[in-house]
């Protein structure tokens, strides 16, 4: 039952990120006002935990959020992810556009560029593989 509920929200999260992809700045607004709700929500969730006073308290207290919460971002590898993001900083070091400047073209002819990569790199694993099982001889 889990399986199929999950299966369905799947497809149509590719369907709706699949027909937002080609509105970029709606999109944008969308995710920005749903990324800001939640951090909302979890931000009064933690100032109702911090007015109950105790432990609560010394945990969510503001100065100590920011140590332990830096502290935790460092520690899984997530900080600088999260700050700036892997692409943005992959793309300048590549001298390359952000993904979200190119064109569908472009990204399309990426795309099959991979494509092809990868059916050359299997190809050379199934030669690797019929010389090793003695199927092939190696060309001098």
């Amino acid at each position: 039952m889990i399986k199929k509920i999950t299966h369905f929200f799947d497809k149509l999260e590719d369907k709706v990120r699949g027909r937002l992809s080609h509105r970029s700045i709606i999109y944008a607004f969308i995710g920005g006002t749903f990324t800001i709700i939640f951090w909302r929500g979890i931000w009064h969730t933690a100032d109702i935990l911090e007015a109950k006073g105790g432990v609560w308290h010394y945990i969510f207290y503001e100065p100590y959020t920011i140590i332990w919460s830096v502290a935790f971002l460092l520690l899984t590898g997530l900080f600088v992810s999260i700050m700036i993001g892997d692409r943005i900083i992959i793309s300048g070091l590549k001298n390359e556009k952000k993904v979200e400047e190119k064109t569908e073209e472009e990204v399309m002819k990426e795309g099959g560029e991979l494509k092809y990569i990868i059916s050359k790199i299997n190809s050379l694993q199934k030669e690797v593989q019929d010389i090793k099982d003695g199927k092939c001889e190696v060309k001098e």
